[in-house]
């Protein structure tokens, strides 16, 4: 017997959005997850080849292997959005380049980073002195400082964990990077704290660690879904997320 059917238009009522993740990344996922829980917001990952050890020369070859990626992503959806998840990897290879290889796959998606993230997300927050916390090397951090710091954001504060491999960054506990946040923010005055990496884990300490600083602490993860949400039509007030998500922000 064949058996009829009806046809919708799937789970992206609403909104569309693709993820580009890290091989190595075992983090992203699960606090986009959290983040993404809305109505009709329907999230499609791939994966990248990423090296075990953040060092500049893996961060690069990404370039090559990012439009294969892409086209991983279910060729039926219709994106709104697309984001590709690495702060350190944008950083390096650069964020107009990134968002050329995504609409060359995907011309009619919105594209972001994490770093194009965050510095929209200082706008939003009229931020101008940026406290920042990495897990990464010094060569990593100091690329993605320089991207920062335009458009009138300076960093104040500065720590790292000095860690490259991938696998250890992912299983920081979030109590050692609450501790780095209430200590950059203790060394200068800075109006947030920004947590760079998508592999850390910090989703479940924003809210703490906004009401110990008595600032906005945005995260990559964090800033990226908020960024993708927004590219995508979804403004969304939230709590529990932080100051970034719970403003109803454009």
């Amino acid at each position: 017997m064949k058996l009829g059917y009806e046809t919708d238009d799937g789970l992206g009522t609403r909104a569309s959005l693709g993820l580009v993740v890290l091989q190595a990344d075992e983090t992203i996922e699960a606090e986009f997850r959290r983040f993404l829980d809305i109505d009709g917001v329907s999230l499609a990952t791939s994966r990248i080849p990423s090296g075990r050890d953040v060092t500049p020369d893996t961060l690069k070859q990404m370039e090559l292997d990012l439009p294969a990626a892409v086209d991983l992503l279910p060729p039926t959806v219709r994106f709104d959005a697309i984001g590709y998840a690495c702060t350190s990897g944008a950083a390096v290879i650069g964020e107009t380049r990134v968002a050329e290889i995504i609409r060359e796959i995907r011309p009619g998606a919105a594209v972001s980073d994490p770093v194009t993230a965050v510095r929209d997300a200082c706008r939003a927050l009229s931020i101008t002195r940026l406290g920042f916390v990495t897990p990464y090397v010094a060569e990593v951090s100091a690329a993605i400082r320089a991207k920062l710091e335009v458009e009138g954001v300076s960093i104040a504060g500065f720590g790292s964990f000095e860690q490259s491999e991938e696998g250890i960054v992912a299983r920081i506990k979030p109590p050692s990077t609450l501790r780095a946040i209430l200590a950059v923010a203790e060394l200068e005055p800075c109006d947030a704290v920004f947590v760079s990496c998508t592999n850390l884990r910090v989703a479940g300490i924003l809210e703490e660690a906004e009401a110990l600083t008595g600032k906005p602490v945005i995260s990559s993860n964090q800033a990226l879904a908020w960024h993708m949400l927004r590219k995508a039509g979804i403004a969304d007030a939230r709590d529990g997320f932080g100051e970034l998500f719970r403003r109803q922000l454009r």
